[in-house]
């Protein structure tokens, strides 16, 4: 399964330049571990690094502009660093799978005379097979809407990327003229500048690196997990997989229930020993087709329905479900799990979220966001990103494994979370 070993964002919000993990110019750096964890007081920009990640999803799906407004953005003028006239900028450095060579996806969005959104520049890039230094090839590069394409799994003809930063009009008409000698490469022009170009050469199969890349994006899930949507009483059906909001939670038990009795039977397992009191959890069709989740008390002969659950059971039941999905997706994003559950199933949430993100090369990669110590202590300094916002109030990140002392003293058995606590992971 694909994996984001590092990213670039520029000109969001109050993230103005924030890196991490491993980019192909930056190749001393270490990739981002399996589950990546940012930490921060409130106001830093958490929200904001989460949002990133939604942003471009939507963008792929939806185009910028509508991107820009929907989930309450405001428009691209609201999102883009304040005081910026630059393009909202993005860099994703990510690997196909464990032994694949990296591919770089470069994005520059930016205001049109009218103030409108467009795609100002789309890149992906990759090295040759045997390469091991120089600049990339790019398999695909677009400035506002206009540029070059290679067909198939390689590229056929190198590129002087130099020229490609500062001019790309002029590396369009260089390779017009080697055009006729390959079949490969293709000029392009897209009819629609809000539009992404991987969203369209993604769906064709003559660009497979382009295509697994969309796929890729399309498959993230940002949870947006509410316990109030999981007490909906959805139509009956089952459903494959968990959506943003959970409100589809007892149509996915439904399906785990049908296809996968075993895997399902030892999520309800796993939770009893985790959540103390809970035995069974099944399904139950009301006379007008609504779907009723019920939870079995230990104790107690009759069930209580999700409606009279805790918050808290139903987050770690989500979250449970989510990871055990048998086709699960291959980033998912989580905002704060730590909210409405006592600080005893922290850890073990987190050990859960470990287990999944490295049990093997279809694991997801998990990046979440938290402001909690008692979660904090889970975490190992390579695991542990603090983000924190400077004079200018524009926000930088740094890695916890940086800081020497910090990664003695937990070495030394002192918890990461109590350390933040203590105010040593503060900016010396």
């Amino acid at each position: 399964m694909a994996k984001i070993e590092g990213f670039r964002i520029k000109n969001y919000r109050v993230l103005k330049d924030v890196t991490l993990g491993k980019l192909w110019n930056m190749q001393q750096a270490q990739p981002l571990t399996p589950m990546t964890v940012v930490i921060g007081k409130n106001g830093v920009g958490k929200s904001s690094l989460f949002d990133a990640f939604g942003f471009l999803a939507d963008c792929l799906k939806l185009g910028v502009e509508e991107a820009c407004d929907i989930r309450g953005r405001g428009g691209f003028d609201r999102i883009r660093s304040q005081g910026s006239n630059d393009p909202i900028e993005f860099q994703i450095y990510y690997k196909q799978d464990g032994k694949a060579r990296p591919i770089t996806y470069e994005l520059a969005i930016d205001a049109d005379k009218t103030g409108r959104p467009y795609v100002k520049l789309e890149r992906l890039r990759q090295r040759r097979k045997g390469q091991k230094h120089g600049w990339p090839f790019s398999f695909l590069l677009l400035n506002e809407g206009k540029g070059v394409v290679w067909k198939g799994e390689e590229q056929g003809h190198q590129v002087d990327e130099g020229k490609a930063d500062f001019n790309l009009f002029e590396l369009i008409e260089e390779l017009e003229a080697i055009r006729e000698e390959s079949r490969e490469t293709e000029i392009i022009e897209l009819q629609d500048k809000r539009k992404l170009g991987i969203a369209t050469l993604g769906a064709l199969k003559q660009h497979p690196r382009i295509s697994a890349f969309r796929q890729f994006i399309e498959g993230w899930y940002l949870s947006y997990f509410t316990p109030d949507a999981a007490r909906s009483l959805p139509l009956a059906g089952p459903q494959r997989h968990l959506n943003i909001h959970g409100d589809n939670l007892g149509n996915v038990v439904q399906f785990m229930q049908r296809e996968h009795p075993k895997r399902f039977r030892s999520i309800i397992n796993r939770i009893a020993e985790k959540i103390p009191g809970i035995d069974k959890i099944d399904t139950e069709e009301s006379p007008d087709k609504r779907l009723l989740l019920r939870f079995n008390d230990k104790g107690f002969d009759d069930p209580f329905y999700a409606q009279q659950m805790s918050d808290g059971t139903l987050k770690v039941f989500a979250y449970l479900l989510l990871l055990e999905d048998p086709t699960p997706p291959p980033f998912i994003c989580i905002e704060e799990p730590e909210n409405g559950l006592y600080h005893k199933l922290l850890e073990t949430l987190v050990t859960e979220f470990r287990t999944h993100a490295t049990s093997g090369k279809n694991a997801p990669q998990l990046f979440i966001t938290t402001h909690q110590p008692y979660l904090v202590d889970a975490l190992t300094p390579e695991e542990t990103w603090i983000l924190e916002k400077g004079p200018d109030g524009f926000s930088s990140i740094r890695r916890a494994s940086d800081d020497a002392i910090v990664k003695a003293m937990v070495d030394e058995g002192l918890p990461l979370g109590s350390l933040w606590y203590s105010d040593y992971l503060e900016a010396r």
